[in-house]
């Protein structure tokens, strides 16, 4: 993979944790295959996650009204966002893999790292109203989410206290990642690592540099396409008539967030589409 770039966007406080035992495990795997890799460390960096006014230099679009998304769009357009969020940009850019390596705080990521998909995630730089989702800015990219878990795998199952994993994922997998256009390949999740013993763990962390040998040539989860839906104002940016009334005869939703009322379809946010 000689002239690829990976991002790694690491959030976790302590350099003994699993988390940045798998963090070093991908830059060591990735850089052995010829990767470039960048990480975004981003307790260390002390990123500043609170998107503020103070992203932006100089005068405001609308001092009176502070309207975070249009005025970074506006400043990205006209270089006048915040150096750090500069930096993140070029990042972006160069990259062509992004792994999210975290823990699960409350169901989603850490506060640090919802701070960077905020101010990093700019409108304008990382999506818009006519490039999102599949014809999104970032479709030539992959990304996936590698993170640990309080519990075990039981706990996240269907009928496991805390729900169904695929549900929990759906929001920062298609809201944020594929809403942004790149290519979202089945996260990697270290089930309850505080309760897993030292031989297992190495295990765990072998089995993550074995899958990184293949990972750009995964096949990325599956999503509903965007040709499915009346991208207008018109018509409400839903599910054309014709798709749902194909779609009554079916089994399953299409996604869990499409479920259309019927049962969820199996591992949508775990497991790869099948190839055709």
């Amino acid at each position: 993979m000689a002239g690829k770039t990976a991002l790694i966007v690491y959030a976790h406080q302590s350099p003994s944790s699993f988390n940045a035992a798998a963090k070093d495990a991908a830059v060591q795997t990735l850089t052995a295959q010829g990767y470039k890799v960048i990480v975004s460390d981003l307790y260390t960096m002390k990123f500043q996650p609170s998107a503020t006014a103070a992203d932006i230099k100089g005068d405001l679009k609308d001092p009176e009204h502070f309207v975070y998304n249009d005025e970074a769009c506006a400043a990205w357009k006209e270089g006048r966002l915040s150096d750090d969020i500069k930096e993140e940009h070029n990042k972006l850019l160069e990259a062509d893999l992004v792994i999210f390596q975290f823990p699960m705080y409350w169901s989603s990521v850490p506060g640090i790292m919802k701070g960077w998909i905020d101010r990093v995630l700019t409108q304008g730089f990382a999506f818009s109203l006519q490039n999102m989702y599949d014809n999104g800015i970032f479709r030539d990219k992959k990304a996936l989410l590698s993170f640990t878990t309080g519990g075990p795998e039981s706990m996240y199952l269907p009928d496991g206290i805390k729900g169904d994993i695929n549900i929990m994922l759906y929001p920062l997998q298609s809201g944020v990642l594929h809403f942004c256009g790149f290519q979202v390949l089945a996260p990697q999740i270290f089930w309850n690592v505080a309760h897993t013993p030292p031989d297992a763990r190495k295990a765990l962390l072998q089995a993550w540099q074995t899958r990184l040998k293949g990972i750009m040539e995964e096949q990325p989860l599956s999503f509903a396409p965007t040709e499915l839906f009346d991208l207008t104002f018109q018509g409400g940016f839903r599910l054309r008539p014709e798709v749902k009334e194909a779609r009554a005869v079916q089994p399953y939703g299409l996604t869990p967030g499409h479920h259309l009322g019927k049962r969820l379809p199996p591992d949508n946010q775990t497991k790869p589409a099948p190839r055709d």
